[in-house]
């Protein structure tokens, strides 16, 4: 080997040892490599900041902000509201929520995929009475299983679409990923909801804390024009059971109604009484598109800047607004806010919120102007609680977000429209229609993903440049000596799924493609079937809940162990490769 290679299969090891360990940050890790990497001239200084311009690491920013786009308006729940139901058994609901979450993750990042889908998932085990755990992990697996089927899936494909493009002149196209991809999904997602999640250990005594989220006494109001004008209140109580809102009684000029409120006919700007916890309460307002005060506060709200803010508040005993009600202290006419919901310990409110005399250890739900909680906050007197991350569905642009990414995606899909091009259209167009407040485009952004790819491509870059890729190349091709092509395929998928477990798969990808496409040269084949496995194994992390951060997310929820994972994930990743062969071979043929 020569000094470069060395220096080269250094740092990798050295990165790839600190990866495993996890005591520092991996875009930490593999940034300090890069800036080392330049140092001691492996990577030269006119490229080490080439990966930041990558397409690749450009097209996942992206996503994940169309993904944001996607969930602020409604467009998702638009899907689980109409699908998912508590009383079906353990694996029709496994069959159902996990085809959604593959079919969302083919065309989302596949972490907010199941960022989205996770409450869901758990509101409807506490409503079947059983442990979360059973559903979790076989829907963690269904979203990294679709993203498999796209180019904007998962980023192992960008990131191999982009070496085909820089080494043979064309990049992969949205849906070549499909029949392999394709293949494995289904196959996989029909062992999880058949067979896998037998295998997942039941830990009936966990139960993911409702009680830890505060149910708060809340209104929302039927506008004028609603569907809903001249039914039951009766007739919103299936509504309210699939968002997990127990709906109270109606308010009518102002005063509440008992006994025979259930069967009250609606009028326009009558108040239901609900209780509920913020994104039930979000969910359950977005899918009978109810509003959040009366007429003329929904206006002045709806024409509010930037946007609006759910925020949770509790009430020290020095607070401004104890002893008062919302409607004396002018929260609206000062301050442009909304009371959204009370919260007292469990008791009943009998009163209209806003004339509810607000007491010390209240926990409030505020509806504010964007950016401008923690202004109202010190104003109240009130203590802000941790942001949960709560956000305000803007569901009257649902099918104008929707169109606008389908928009895109065919026209990236047809070749009129290149995808990173594509994908910023939709961007800037989610901005400007405020889908995607300007303050928050930023925040979507997952920065350490954005660094890790842009440290590890200079790098990869280099490897292969000093002939390292090569060099693994022959040693996997050597291991495979006298047997079919095939066989060497299947070697290099074993060989990157082991990778990928126990390391990120983007950094897996940067390494493993260029290998592939070696081994192809090499063999003197078609270097495409290599590339379609290198994607298909980097995907495929089920073994641990390091190797996908998706396993990582249910890894608390779920109450699972260490050990729980390769149970369920070892026999899949076992079928994908024994699926994925024979499908890259009609496909993808050498």
């Amino acid at each position: 080997m020569t000094t470069d290679q060395i220096i080269l299969f250094t740092l990798f090891g050295a990165v790839f040892a600190l990866l495993l360990w996890g005591r520092f940050r991996y875009d930490l890790v593999a940034f300090a490599a890069l800036m080392l990497g330049v140092i001691l001239g492996v990577v030269p200084t006119d490229k080490a900041f080439s990966g930041f311009g990558h397409p690749a690491t450009l097209i996942v920013a992206l996503v994940l902000v169309v993904s944001a786009g996607l969930v602020r308006s409604g467009a998702v729940h638009l899907i689980t509201r109409t699908l998912v139901d508590a009383t079906r058994s353990l694996g029709a609901h496994i069959a159902i929520m996990g085809g959604i979450g593959a079919v969302l993750s083919a065309f989302m990042n596949n972490v907010a995929a199941l960022a989205l889908l996770m409450p869901v998932d758990v509101q409807t085990a506490r409503k079947a009475g059983r442990s979360p755990g059973l559903s979790l992990m076989p829907l963690s697996f269904a979203t990294i299983l679709g993203g498999m089927i796209t180019l904007i899936g998962t980023p192992p494909n960008i990131i191999i679409a982009s070496i085909r493009e820089e080494t043979l002149g064309a990049p992969f196209a949205m849906f070549d990923f499909a029949p392999v991809g394709g293949v494995a999904a289904i196959a996989g997602l029909a062992f999880v909801a058949v067979v896998g999640w037998r295998m997942i250990p039941d830990r009936a005594d966990h139960k993911l804390g409702s009680a830890e989220i505060a149910q708060y006494i809340a209104e929302l109001t039927v506008p004028e024009g609603s569907e809903h004008i001249g039914k039951r209140l009766a007739e919103l109580r299936d509504a309210g059971e699939k968002a997990d809102v127990e709906i109270l009684g109606l308010i009518r000029n102002g005063k509440r109604r008992y006994g025979t409120s259930a069967n009250a006919i609606l009028q326009s700007n009558d108040a239901l009484v609900l209780k509920a916890a913020p994104e039930a309460l979000d969910e359950f307002r977005t899918a009978l598109s109810l509003g959040f005060s009366d007429k003329e506060r929904e206006k002045a709200l709806s024409a509010a800047g930037d946007g609006l803010d759910l925020i949770e508040v509790v009430v020290p005993r020095d607070a401004r607004v104890v002893g008062k009600t919302s409607q004396s202290i002018g929260l609206y006419w000062r301050q442009g806010s909304v009371l959204m919901g009370i919260s007292r310990g469990g008791r009943n409110i009998t009163q209209q919120l806003r004339k509810t005399t607000i007491r010390a250890g209240d926990i409030l739900l505020l509806l504010v102007p964007k950016d401008r909680g923690t202004d109202i906050a010190e104003w109240l007197g009130v203590l802000e609680l941790a942001d949960r991350g709560l956000s305000v569905t803007e569901n009257s642009k649902t099918w104008l977000a929707i169109g606008l990414f389908a928009g895109a995606v065919a026209a990236a899909s047809v070749g009129l429209l290149y995808l990173p091009i594509a994908l910023g259209a939709v961007v800037v167009a989610y901005a400007l229609t405020r889908i995607v407040p300007v303050t928050e485009i930023y925040t979507h952004i997952e920065w350490p993903v954005v660094v890790l790819l842009g440290s590890m491509i200079p790098l990869g870059a280099a490897l292969e440049d000093v002939g390292g890729t090569q060099l693994i190349a022959d040693l996997l091709v050597a291991m495979g000596s006298g047997m079919p092509p095939w066989a060497i395929l299947t070697l290099l998928m074993v060989v990157t799924m082991t990778l990928s477990d126990v390391l990120n798969n983007t950094a897996t990808t940067i390494v493993a493609a260029p290998v592939g496409m070696q081994m192809a040269a090499t063999l003197n084949v078609s270097p495409d079937p290599f590339l379609m496995a290198v994607a298909v194994a980097a995907s495929s992390a089920y073994l641990t809940p390091i190797g996908h951060k998706n396993n990582t997310l249910i890894l608390g929820p779920g109450g699972y162990k260490f050990g729980d994972y390769w149970r369920m994930g070892l026999p899949l990743e076992a079928l994908i490769v024994v699926v994925s062969i024979p499908a890259i071979l009609v496909f993808w043929p050498f």
